[in-house]
């Protein structure tokens, strides 16, 4: 039974590392076979990346309520992989921006986040995003504490936020695809939210 158990545990972490690697996968395939070429290939790099980013933060997120719905603790496992997927993949968006759009200058880069809200918001969730990455170890967290590391990583759904927010300042035209992700992200806040209210009763009525 445990090395049926272990097993699982080892499939579905492959499956995790499949999932998180498709976007990248396909943004390679399309560099090799030449279709990024037939459109803005800048733009498709940034725009893949940052929903990549956007979509496995949602999973990070989604892992707690996951939990108390199902009871199955051990899901709990897969957020810390998830949440460096979401920086590698952050990073590769803002990566993108600072050296194709920008050039490395960083009087240009500071010149347009003053100028343009959502690069203002984005820049602001990479730099939030940082010490979640450097903080992501057991071994940090017995050097911070488990509450100072609890309350850090709190900056998740700030992060959530703005991400949300620099995709819909982002498009121009249709923001039918924005108003999607806002709405699960209002969902993942709305559950987490209930599960802090039914937990704060709990302990009310223990005292």
């Amino acid at each position: 039974m445990a090395r049926a158990r272990s097993f699982l545990m080892t499939f579905l972490k492959i499956g995790v590392w499949i999932g998180a690697l498709i976007p990248l996968g396909l943004l390679i395939d399309a560099y090799l076979s030449g279709a990024l070429f037939f459109v803005d290939p800048i733009e498709q790099i940034q725009r893949k990346t940052g929903i990549a980013a956007l979509i496995l933060l949602f999973l990070t997120l989604a892992v707690t309520p996951f939990r108390r719905l199902t009871g199955w603790n051990k899901i709990i496992r897969f957020r810390r992989l998830l949440g460096l997927f979401v920086f590698f993949y952050a990073s590769l968006h803002a990566s993108s921006y600072f050296y194709f759009d920008q050039e490395l200058s960083v009087t240009n880069i500071f010149a347009d986040i003053k100028e343009h809200p959502w690069v203002l918001v984005g820049f602001t969730a990479f730099m939030f995003l940082i010490p979640l990455a450097l903080t992501s170890t057991t071994g940090w967290i017995r050097r911070i504490g488990g509450k100072r590391w609890r309350r850090l990583h709190m900056l998740i759904y700030p992060i959530a936020i703005l991400g949300v927010l620099h995709f819909y300042w982002l498009i121009k035209i249709d923001a039918t695809e924005p108003y999607k992700y806002a709405a699960i992200l209002a969902v993942l806040l709305g559950s987490r939210l209930l599960i802090w209210k039914r937990a704060s009763l709990t302990n009310r009525s223990k005292k």
